[in-house]
């Protein structure tokens, strides 16, 4: 049997799910290979991929994929690393710099405006650079590692997934493993969950190795990953519902497709 070919977000929020694939676990029958969010739901749609962490946004865009069950990279309340920046009154925000990196955080962050304030800012993608985003734009919206060093004493900031828990009392998924239609691997979900046991029990390793690879104090990277949720739930997939629904109330998706499971 051919390796499964995985990609992976090379975001710090990614680490705890992918920790086993990180750590050469079952490299006899998985390829892991590390990219952008956009990249890894680029590559799984042309076939590049046979499994990918990809935005949410993208199982309602990419044709016939499946969701791993009770998997995901979700928040309850403040993400930190999903941020509208800005130096003006969101009020007066007239264009936006996107991360040239999100999708489900770039639809997340047009319905805010549009709900919120009632503007509909334009909206172009850019490199994760603030200094430069904000050079040509009113505000910025920078997601994952580049969001996390952010100097919110410099800024307004807004974080997206508080947001959204204000505006829906339901937790916001950013991200789900997703599997190709074509793809038969017996009992496939038993690995993935096991890479997260094994990230979330490996957490003083991980955080050690990611606070110093990012220049971060390991305090705060514990507290990131310990108030991220990983576990697709009955709540999660309430709020990832809800989110497609006002997705397509916006014109942003078109009618979404119900979710469907791996072995379901």
């Amino acid at each position: 049997m051919p390796k499964l070919r995985v990609g992976i977000v090379n975001f710090l929020n990614s680490k705890p799910l992918a920790w086993g694939f990180l750590k050469g676990h079952h490299a006899d029958l998985f390829a892991p290979s590390y990219h952008p969010p956009a990249m890894v739901a680029r590559l799984l749609s042309q076939g590049n991929l046979d499994v990918g962490l990809v935005p949410s946004i993208e199982v309602q865009k990419i044709p016939g994929l499946k969701v791993l069950p009770d998997l995901c990279v979700a928040a309850t309340h403040e993400v930190r690393s999903v941020l509208l920046v800005s130096e003006r009154p969101w009020k007066e925000v007239r264009r936006v710099a996107l991360d040239q990196n999100s999708r489900t955080s770039a639809a997340l962050a047009r319905i805010v405006f549009r709900e919120r304030w009632g503007i509909d800012p334009e909206m172009s993608q850019e490199r994760p650079e603030i200094d430069r985003m904000l050079a040509d734009a009113d505000a910025a919206l920078l997601i994952g590692d580049a969001a996390l060093k952010v100097d919110r004493s410099r800024y307004q900031v807004l974080d997206l997934a508080a947001e959204w828990q204000t505006m829906t009392g339901l937790p916001f998924v950013f991200a789900v493993w997703a599997v190709r239609p074509e793809v038969d691997f017996p009992d496939l979900a038993f690995y993935f969950k096991s890479s997260l046991r094994y990230g979330l029990s490996s957490l003083d390793v991980l955080v050690r190795e990611a606070a110093a690879e990012l220049d971060l104090d390991t305090a705060e990277v514990r507290t990131y990953l310990e108030n991220l949720s990983y576990f697709l739930r009955q709540d999660e997939i309430a709020g990832l519902e809800e989110f497609y629904r006002r997705a397509h109330a916006h014109g942003l998706i078109l009618e979404p497709k119900p979710l469907e499971f791996l072995g379901s």
